[in-house]
């Protein structure tokens, strides 16, 4: 008789040697049987059943949810196919739909379906307490919430990331179902730990933009499972998501922007030329990051670096673009993004209009998005702390000013203004410094289907 036993975000399986047991098994000589990640769990018990090895489940704690679905809502044909798909693969996967075309609902659906203990996880305390509110209307109270200086453990229970992966190795038996919003977050490896550590045999990832540059979004399928679901923003807009145009906005240096571009951008290409560092795929720029603290010349090329992209981002042209364009959209709620703090706030003194950044505590912030979307504050400039998670319905114009190299930032600003409403047309302005890297990156972004105007 097997016995299987859940232990500190581990399983221990009684009775069985290491070889017969899934991959990362190895026998622990302090109590005399295998241990691995308690994520195995489903993969163990069902060799074992397979097998007809007769075994005794001493790690499951999570029982059946028993609470109905309340919502009226009737689901979207792309949400029902969503969920089938999901249940047609086991109740394990990955689904991808568009800022705006309902996640949460169709994750609402599958706790239904699955009907176990369910633990939500989401990035931010924004989004927890957005999951926080639709759980509770959608199967009443208790949900409990782990983040954000409250520990409240329930059958229904929403975490931040970091609560999660440091807390599951105490309550990793006692969901059924995980569901991970915005999972292109988990495969770092402190958040990989949340679904390493839990035995949850069910388990779903949300998100709108999966793929990651370190190719990390191949964790997600190890960790959660393959993506089962996907539609695509140029599927949905019109019917389910706002009509939307995308426009690029070339602008030029100054004269003495540019001398200061072009030395400082040529300095940090000769120092990479000279130390043969390649940029391409993963560990490049660490590599470069490695190589440049090793040296004073180095360190003056990676200042070259950041003085270029401070250059790029924060054009004397580009707050003037800006400026016209608040103007030609006085009557539309319009979302300026940023880079970086310093631009954010050098918009906001320049142009008189409210921002946010990670700096901004949540009373202010709160007050700053309700004025918002009551239109109280029409313009609202922010670094990249509004890229996720924060529902705008009103939002209809997008100017991004700079932004990482990655496609997911650029689709999750887009998603920002994407949520349907009467007649809404929505926007979105990239404002591009011609003849720089900045350039290049935005026409490589433009491949991405989403940039295909539908």
């Amino acid at each position: 008789m097997r016995v299987v036993r859940f232990h500190r975000g581990t399983l221990v399986v009684e009775g069985s040697p290491a070889d017969e047991l899934p991959q990362g098994f190895t026998h622990d000589p302090r109590i005399g049987a295998p241990r691995g990640y308690a994520s195995a769990y489903r993969q163990v018990l069902l060799d074992l059943h397979r097998r007809k090895i007769p075994y005794r489940d001493e790690a499951r704690a999570y029982a059946p949810l028993e609470r109905a679905h309340r919502s009226s809502r009737s689901p979207r044909d792309y949400q029902r196919e969503a969920v089938q798909a999901w249940r047609d693969a086991g109740r394990c996967g990955t689904v991808l739909l568009p800022t705006g075309a309902g996640k949460s609902f169709v994750a609402e659906l599958c706790i239904a379906e699955a009907d176990r203990s369910v633990l939500v996880v989401a990035p931010t305390l924004d989004l927890v307490g957005q999951w926080y509110d639709g759980l509770r209307a959608a199967f009443g109270d208790p949900v409990g919430v782990l983040g954000g200086g409250v520990h409240q453990v329930e059958a229904i229970t929403v975490a931040t990331y970091d609560s999660a992966w440091m807390h599951m190795d105490r309550y990793g038996d006692r969901f059924g179902l995980l569901i991970f919003d915005e999972v292109h977050h988990l495969p770092g490896p402190s958040y990989a730990q949340a679904a390493l550590l839990s035995l949850a045999p069910f388990r779903l990832g949300l998100t709108a933009t999966l793929e990651r540059p370190d190719g990390g979004h191949e964790r997600v399928f190890e960790l959660v499972g393959p993506v089962v679901y996907r539609r695509e923003i140029t599927e949905l807009a019109g019917d389910f998501l706002a009509e939307y145009h995308t426009e690029v906005v070339l602008v030029h240096l100054s004269a003495e922007e540019r001398r200061a571009y072009d030395e400082a951008y040529g300095l940090y290409r000769r120092f990479i030329e000279e130390n043969n560092i390649r940029l391409g795929g993963p560990g490049g720029w660490a590599n470069f990051l490695r190589v440049s603290a090793a040296s004073s010349e180095g360190r003056r090329a990676f200042k070259a670096w950041s003085l270029s992209r401070r250059l790029m981002h924060g054009a004397e042209a580009k707050l003037r673009v800006t400026s016209d364009l608040l103007r030609r959209h006085a009557d539309r709620r319009i979302l300026i993004f940023t880079n970086d703090n310093a631009t954010a706030y050098e918009i906001s003194r320049r142009l008189l209009v409210p921002v946010i950044t990670h700096q901004t505590d949540l009373k202010e912030r709160q007050a700053l998005l309700e004025g918002f979307g009551t239109g109280a504050l029409p313009v609202l400039a922010t670094s990249r702390v509004l890229n996720e998670g924060v529902d705008l319905p009103s939002a209809d114009v997008a100017i991004v000013l700079s932004g990482t190299q990655t496609v997911r930032e650029h689709v999750q600003r887009l998603g920002r203004i994407l949520r349907k409403q009467e007649g809404k047309q929505a926007i979105l302005y990239e404002l591009v410094v011609a003849d720089t890297t900045e350039q290049r990156q935005s026409a490589r972004r433009r491949d991405h289907v989403a940039y295909r105007d539908p």
